[in-house]
C-alpha cells in the first residue's frame, strides 16, 4: 500500500465541498480501496479528488496515491506520467523525496515480473534504460535528501543497478568475443570497466579485455589489461596459469 506521506495535513479548502461530495469523505473511500488492492477503483476516485483539491496538500497526496495505484495495477507508463507531473508541480512538497523514491521503484521493477521470470532472463540480460532511469531517481533522493526515510534503501538498490548494468555490458562483450568480434568485444568491456570499475562484472570485463586485444595483436593493450586484472583481481578465476607468457593463450579461461 502506498505510504500516506501527507496524511492529517488538510486544510479548510481541502474540507469544502465540491459538486456535493465532501474531498476527505472521498480521500478515506479511496484510502479503503488502497488498503483492499481495489486499484482501478481507488483511481477514479483519486482521479475526483486531483481534479478538485489542485495545489492543496490532499490534492497532492491524491496525486502521489493515484500514481501508485497506477503502478500497481500494471499502468507503468501512466503511473510514470502521474509522478512526473507531481514532481514538476510540487517541487517543495514535503512529500517530494517519496516522489523520487516511487519514480525509482517503478523503473526499478520494470520487467521484473512474471514474463521475465517464466523466461529465466536475468536483470543484466534486459533493456537497461529503465535500470538507469531508476538510478537517476535514487540518486536524486540521496543526494538531496540524504536523510530521507528511504534513502538508505535507495542506496541499496543504487548498488544493485550498477553490478546489473556492469553485468550486462560484459554479458554484451561476451557474446562478441564467442563470435569473434574480438574489437566490439574490447570495445564493450573497456566501457564495461571504466563506467563500473567498482562492480564485481570489472573482473571479467578486464579478462575479455586482455583475451580480445591478443586475438587482435595488440600486445601493448593486452599487457596494460592483463596487468590491471593481476593487481586488481590477483586471485581471479580467470587466471589460469600465472607463469604462462602473454600471447600464449589461454593464459587463462575466460568461461
Amino acid at each position: 500500500m502506498a505510504a500516506l506521506v501527507l496524511a492529517g495535513c488538510g486544510t479548510t479548502r481541502d474540507r469544502d465541498t465540491a459538486g456535493g461530495e465532501n474531498l476527505e469523505k472521498l480521500y478515506a473511500e479511496a484510502k479503503s480501496d488502497l488498503a483492499g488492492g481495489a486499484w482501478d477503483r481507488a483511481i477514479k476516485t483519486l482521479e475526483r479528488i486531483d481534479a478538485r483539491a489542485t495545489g492543496t496538500l490532499l490534492g497532492q497526496q491524491a496525486l502521489l496515491d493515484m500514481a501508485y495505484a497506477q503502478w500497481r495495477s500494471a499502468e507503468r507508463t501512466t503511473a510514470l506520467a502521474t509522478v512526473d507531473r507531481f514532481i514538476k508541480m510540487h517541487p517543495s512538497s514535503p512529500a517530494f523525496d517519496y516522489a523520487l523514491y516511487l519514480r525509482g521503484l517503478m523503473n526499478f521493477s520494470d520487467g521484473t515480473g512474471l514474463l521475465g521470470r517464466l523466461s529465466g532472463q536475468s536483470v543484466a540480460e534486459r533493456d537497461q534504460r529503465a535500470s538507469r532511469d531508476a538510478w537517476q531517481s535514487f540518486n536524486q533522493l540521496v543526494t538531496q535528501y540524504p536523510s530521507s526515510r528511504y534513502a538508505e534503501d535507495a542506496r541499496l538498490r543504487m548498488d544493485y543497478i550498477v553490478n546489473a548494468l556492469a553485468e550486462h555490458e560484459v554479458s554484451v562483450a561476451r557474446y562478441y568475443f564467442r563470435r569473434g568480434a574480438y574489437l566490439a568485444a574490447a570495445n564493450r568491456a573497456r566501457q564495461a570497466v571504466t563506467e563500473f570499475d567498482r562492480a564485481p562484472a570489472a573482473e571479467e570485463g578486464l579478462a575479455i579485455m586482455a583475451d580480445s586485444y591478443d586475438r587482435l595483436g595488440l600486445n601493448e593493450l593486452r599487457d596494460g589489461a592483463q596487468r590491471v586484472l593481476r593487481t586488481n583481481f590477483p586471485r581471479s578465476r580467470f587466471l589460469a596459469s600465472a607463469t604462462q607468457a602473454p600471447g600464449s593463450r589461454p593464459w587463462w579461461r575466460i568461461w
